[in-house]
């Protein structure tokens, strides 16, 4: 049986101290399987952004333990690997905006995902294309982004995360600037992603009206996890 995507453990982070103290997680634990898409749902400051950064090796916790592909990362705040080095080779992070390069080609713009990691540049443009192929963008790759679209951008922004064949891919409020039908696109996209190239996904999101493409959602509040039991459809033999 293959290691999880991404196992946390106790996870507790504490900003401030004495009377400014805040506890943004309490003691917080989940695992994501590779093959998996998870929705995060939660309210403003409940502590879902802390959580996806601690899991993205970007801001570790005060306590607790992350692995990711059956390695551990971190322990608390001490780094158990090089975490640039692993963020490049195992994460995949896509943003509420996609954050593309505005003088590159949206074909550059993943080819370049490549090249730092060391592939070279021929090779960078045959997976890069072939990334932007698979993901419906592949006859805009020699757009700039002010040329595409929002959700075309949004692809782009995913194609480049998969770039270096992440275990484990994290996406923040990505859906947030798109439209209704644009958003859903994306949020397919991701279950497409997790089931066809085993990759873990997390989601967080406030769009409600896609939450039918997850395996499992997960709840957060007051910086504590819960499971919410996903009720579908009973189809018709």
């Amino acid at each position: 049986m293959s290691s999880p995507a991404v196992e946390v453990q106790n996870l507790r982070k504490v900003y401030g101290s004495g009377h400014t103290e805040v506890i943004a997680v309490r003691d917080a634990s989940l695992s994501i399987a590779r093959g998996e898409v998870v929705g995060m749902l939660g309210p403003s400051g409940s502590g879902k952004s802390t959580i996806l950064t601690a899991m993205a090796l970007i801001n570790p916790p005060t306590s607790g333990r992350v692995s990711i592909n059956g390695t551990p990362v971190l322990d608390g705040p001490k780094a158990l690997v090089d975490l640039r080095a692993f963020r490049r080779q195992h994460l995949g992070f896509v943003f509420q905006k996609a954050n593309l390069i505005p003088f590159l080609t949206a074909l550059e713009n993943v080819q370049i995902a490549l090249e730092v990691n060391d592939t070279a540049p021929r090779e960078a443009k045959r997976r890069a294309m072939e990334l932007l192929d698979y993901l419906g963008v592949g006859e805009r790759a020699n757009n700039l982004p002010v040329a595409l679209s929002g959700g075309e951008q949004q692809r782009v922004a995913v194609a480049r995360a998969l770039a270096n064949e992440p275990s484990l891919l994290l996406a923040d409020e990505p859906t947030a600037a798109l439209d209704s039908q644009r958003g859903r696109q994306v949020m397919e996209l991701f279950a497409k992603v997790s089931h066809e190239r085993n990759a873990g996904v997390l989601v967080v999101t406030h769009d409600h009206r896609t939450l039918d493409v997850f395996d499992r959602i997960l709840e957060v509040e007051d910086g504590s996890i819960a499971e919410r039991v996903l009720t579908r459809p009973q189809t018709t033999p």
